[in-house]
């Protein structure tokens, strides 16, 4: 059975990204976004929904969102969804959480210095992060999941 595993969201950051090194040196910045939809329903009362995804982005494309993105700024991302799993240190229960891998992302504010961007500055050279080259892959022990390459 073929699949397919791809995501493309834009949002707005709900915080500021957190960046951390693994210990063999690995970037890894984790962020959520918020996505919200609109819609009339059938009593004609607008209504809104929003959503909130974590993302993980590994690598130098972790190191640049670190440094340029700030809560409140929009952001588009491309990346695949994982399922991490874990066990509750307290309960011992099993945990799980479904978020995106980004694999490409773009800066879609309107303009530098913009408020309603939160007031970052924008790159001064395009980042490289914004290809659509694959994200660095963590190495083993890197991450707690395992790597999903197919080697074809």
């Amino acid at each position: 059975m073929a699949s397919f595993n791809k995501v493309i969201i834009a949002g707005n950051l709900t915080r500021d990204p957190e960046l951390r090194y693994t210990p063999k040196g690995m970037a890894v910045a984790r962020f959520t976004l918020a996505v919200s939809r609109s819609w009339t329903g059938e009593d004609g009362q607008k209504k809104e929904e929003v959503s909130f995804v974590d993302i993980d982005a590994w690598g130098r494309q972790g190191e640049v969102i670190a440094q340029y993105m700030k809560k409140g700024r929009p952001f588009l991302v491309e990346g695949r969804l994982k399922q991490d799993t874990w066990e509750d240190k307290n309960t011992k229960q099993k945990q799980s959480k479904l978020k995106v891998v980004l694999e490409s992302f773009s800066f879609i504010d309107s303009k530098p210095g913009d408020s309603a961007g939160g007031g970052a500055p924008a790159p001064s050279r395009p980042a490289p992060a914004t290809s659509s080259a694959p994200a660095a892959e963590p190495l083993e022990g890197d991450s707690p999941h395992e790597s999903d390459d197919v080697p074809f």
